[in-house]
C-alpha cells in the first residue's frame, strides 16, 4: 500500500512537472524534430540530439532531457516512414521494416503499413514506460547504498558492454573506447590541477566539449556518409482513405506487436544491444512461429508490426540502466548524461532521491510524447513525403551552417568550430575503416566518471586494490564483467573459425 501511495504521488509530481507549458513546448518540438529527422534517410537520433545538444545548455535540466528524449524516441516513429515508402531505412533501426513494408507499398497498402506501425510503436513505448515506471523505483531502492567502490565496477561493466555494441570486432570497438577515455582525460586534472595532453593549446584547458566531439563525429561524419545516398525509388501518394486496415490486419497485428514489445522491453534495458538487436530479434521470431513463413518479405502484417514494437519499447526501457543506475547502454543514452553532468547533477541511484522531479517529469513526458506522435504522425504524411523529395544537396549544407552555428554559441569560440571540422573527419575516416562511433563517445562521457571513482576508492582504502573484491557488490559485478569480456572474445574467435575454415591439403 505504501509503495502504490507513493507511485501515485511520484506521477502527480511528474505530470505537475510535464504539463508545465515550457516543458510542453520542449516535448512537441523534440518530437517533431525527431519525426523529421527520422524520416531523413542516414541521419538518425544520435546525429539530430547532437546537432541540438547546444540548446541544452541555456535550458533548465529537466526541460533538456524532455527535449533530447523526444528526439530520441521520435525518431523511431518518423524512421518507418522511408522504410516504408522508399524502402530506406531512416534510422539502422527501422531496416528491418523494410524488408514487408515496401512490398505492402508496391502493392497499394503502404497506408495501412504506415497506420499499423504507429499503433504498434504506441503499444510497445507504451508497455515500455509502464515497465520503467514499475522498474526503476526497485533498482534505485537496490542501488542507493553504493559507493565509489560499485559505482567504477558499473561504469566498467558498461564500458566493456559498449564493446559489443557493434557487430565488428570487439577489439576494434575496445579501441575506439580507449581513444574516447583519452579525449576525456584532455585538460586540466581534477585533482592535481595540472594540464594533461593540451599539447600546449590553451583552449583545451577545460577540456573537450560533450558537443564538440558529438557533433563531429556524428553529425557532420553522418552528413557526408549521408550526402553520397542516391536518391531512388518513386514515392505514391498516400491517402488516409487508404490507411483504413481490414480486419484480418488488426488480427494479425496483435500478437506479433506483443511478442515486439517483449523483445524490445527485454533488449532495450541491457547495455549495448537496444532497439536495433530487438527489432532484427523479433522479426526472426515471428518468421519461425509463423504457419506460413514464406509470406515474409512479400508484405507480411507480422513482419512490420513486431519490429516496430519492439524498437519503440527498446527505445523506453533504454532508460532505466541510464537514470537509475547512470550507465548508458549506447550513445544516445551517453548524450542524456551529459545534460546531467553539464548542469552538475549526478547520474545514478541519487538522481531518483534527490532529484525526483526530474525523474519523474521526464517519465510522465514519455507519455505525452508518445500521444503527441500518435496524433501528428498521420496527418504529416504528406508533410513528410514532400521532405524526402527536398535534394539532399540544398539539405544537408544547410544542416552543416547549423552544426557551426550551435558549436559557436556554446562558448563562443572558432576554435571549437575547427574541433568539430577536425573531428568530423575523423568520423568519416573511422566509417571508411569500419571503426565503430559510439563506442569511443561512451568512453569520452564515462571516462571522468571512471577516473574519479577510481581514485576516491583509492584514497579512501589507502591504495588497495582489493577494496573492489571485498565488498559483494562490485565483486560481484566486476566477476560478471569478466565474464561478458570472455564471452564477447569466445564469440569473436567462433566468426573467426566460421569464416576462416581450416584447409585440408591432400597427400
Amino acid at each position: 500500500m505504501d509503495l502504490l501511495n507513493l507511485m501515485q504521488g511520484s506521477v502527480v509530481l511528474g505530470l505537475e512537472v510535464a504539463t508545465t507549458p515550457l516543458n510542453l513546448f520542449y516535448c512537441f518540438f523534440g518530437v517533431l524534430v525527431g519525426m523529421f529527422v527520422g524520416v531523413l534517410p542516414g541521419l538518425g537520433p544520435l546525429a539530430a540530439m547532437s546537432m541540438l545538444f547546444p540548446l541544452t545548455f541555456g535550458m533548465d535540466a529537466t526541460s533538456g532531457l524532455i527535449m533530447l528524449a523526444g528526439i530520441y524516441y521520435g525518431t523511431a516513429y518518423g524512421g518507418s516512414t522511408a522504410a516504408i515508402l522508399l524502402n530506406v531505412p531512416g534510422i539502422a533501426s527501422g531496416a528491418v521494416s523494410c524488408i514487408d513494408g515496401y512490398p505492402m507499398a508496391k502493392q497499394g497498402r503502404g497506408g495501412i503499413a504506415l497506420l499499423l506501425t504507429t499503433f504498434s510503436s504506441f503499444v510497445g513505448g507504451s508497455i515500455g514506460i509502464i515497465l520503467m515506471m514499475l522498474f526503476a523505483p526497485l533498482i534505485v531502492q537496490f542501488a542507493r547504498n553504493f559507493g565509489a567502490q560499485e559505482y567504477f565496477a558499473l561504469i566498467l561493466m558498461g564500458l566493456v558492454g559498449a564493446s559489443g555494441m557493434s557487430s565488428g570486432s570487439v577489439l576494434k570497438s575496445f579501441s575506439m573506447i580507449v581513444l574516447g577515455l583519452l579525449f576525456g582525460t584532455v585538460g586540466m586534472d581534477m585533482y592535481s590541477g595540472a594540464y594533461r595532453l593540451t599539447l600546449g593549446v590553451q583552449e583545451l584547458s577545460e577540456g573537450i566539449g560533450i558537443p564538440v566531439i558529438a557533433m563531429g563525429i556524428f553529425g557532420v561524419a553522418e552528413i557526408i556518409v549521408s550526402a553520397r545516398i542516391a536518391r531512388f525509388g518513386k514515392i505514391d501518394r498516400v491517402t488516409f482513405r487508404s490507411m483504413i486496415p481490414t480486419r484480418e490486419d488488426w488480427r494479425r497485428s496483435f500478437w506479433p506487436t506483443l511478442r515486439g514489445t517483449g523483445f524490445g522491453s527485454f533488449f532495450g534495458a541491457l547495455p549495448g544491444t537496444g532497439a536495433l538487436v530487438a527489432s532484427f530479434v523479433s522479426y526472426a521470431a515471428e518468421k519461425r512461429i509463423a504457419k506460413d513463413p514464406t509470406r515474409f518479405g512479400k508484405g507480411a502484417v507480422e513482419g512490420i508490426c513486431a519490429p516496430e514494437a519492439a524498437n519503440n519499447a527498446a527505445d523506453q526501457t533504454a532508460f532505466i540502466p541510464t537514470l537509475t543506475l547512470g550507465i548508458p547502454g549506447s550513445a544516445t543514452m551517453a548524450l542524456m548524461l551529459g545534460v546531467l553532468l553539464i548542469n552538475g547533477i549526478a547520474p545514478g541511484p541519487r538522481l531518483f532521491v534527490d532529484q525526483p522531479d526530474m525523474f519523474w517529469g521526464l517519465v510522465m513526458s514519455f507519455w505525452i510524447g508518445n500521444l503527441i506522435l500518435v496524433f501528428l504522425n498521420i496527418p504529416l504524411i504528406g508533410l513528410w513525403v514532400s521532405v524526402l523529395r527536398i535534394p539532399y544537396h540544398y539539405l544537408y549544407p544547410s544542416i552543416l551552417v547549423f552544426i557551426c552555428i550551435g558549436v559557436f554559441s556554446v562558448s563562443n569560440s572558432v576554435f571549437d568550430i575547427w574541433l568539430v571540422i577536425g573531428f568530423g573527419a575523423l568520423g568519416y575516416l573511422m566509417r571508411q575503416l569500419n571503426y565503430p562511433a559510439a563506442p569511443m563517445l561512451l568512453g569520452f562521457i564515462l571516462g571522468p566518471l571512471f577516473e574519479e571513482n577510481f581514485r576516491r576508492s583509492m584514497l579512501l582504502s589507502r591504495g588497495d586494490i582489493m577494496t573492489f573484491l571485498e565488498r559483494p557488490i562490485s565483486a560481484a559485478i566486476i566477476i560478471l564483467t569478466i565474464i561478458m569480456l570472455f564471452a564477447m572474445l569466445w564469440g569473436m574467435r567462433k566468426r573467426s573459425d566460421t569464416n576462416n575454415p581450416p584447409t585440408q591439403t591432400g597427400s
